[in-house]
């Protein structure tokens, strides 16, 4: 059975998570949500303009907070460190529970990656949004109470550790294992 962290577990992990790369990272996994709960790993995903990744439900799921239940333009794409999300689900097969769509090695703190970042991923090219991205009811199911106050806490939302969003500038190809990088 698996337990949820502690704060002190947690906390443990910062180094680590501290330590990931500031200019160039890896995709280490890509997740498709095509309905609401459900999660398809993928080895290739294609970014679109309009729909964001291919086949995942965030331009049909839209939000209710846009009044009209549009799709929010500026959340189209999530992303997640790979070692924040190693240190909560404790398994990699558990990372997918996150329902964010890319799991990425690299620093995505807003000191390094703020709003207006371009970031060139496989072929792709897509820029870091303003919108924040934290932790919800169903986040604090899957990993615990003490996971979404660290990633909710001042230093975690500083850090981004719940992760970022971020939309597409220019369409393209995403494989597993592919560079992230900073674009000048």
């Amino acid at each position: 059975m698996l337990k949820h962290l502690t704060a002190a577990e947690l906390e443990a992990g910062l180094k680590h998570i501290l330590a990931a790369p500031k200019d160039t990272g890896r995709v280490e996994l890509i997740v498709r949500r095509p309905a609401t709960d459900h999660r398809e790993v993928l080895e290739t995903a294609m970014l679109d303009l309009a729909q964001g990744l291919v086949g995942d439900n965030w331009l049909q799921r839209g939000l209710a907070s846009m009044g009209d239940g549009s799709a929010h333009p500026d959340m189209q794409l999530n992303l997640m460190s790979s070692r924040v999300i190693d240190l909560l689900a404790q398994a990699k097969d558990r990372w997918p529970l996150a329902g964010d769509q890319f799991y990425v090695d690299i620093d995505l703190s807003a000191a390094n990656l703020s709003a207006g970042t371009r970031l060139a991923i496989g072929t792709a090219v897509i820029e870091v949004t303003a919108e924040p991205h934290l932790g919800c009811r169903k986040f604090s199911k899957r990993f615990g109470r003490d996971a979404m106050k660290f990633v909710n806490s001042m230093v975690g939302k500083a850090l981004n550790l719940r992760g970022i969003n971020a939309r597409v500038i220019e369409p393209g190809i995403v494989k597993t294992g592919d560079a992230i990088f900073k674009l000048s």
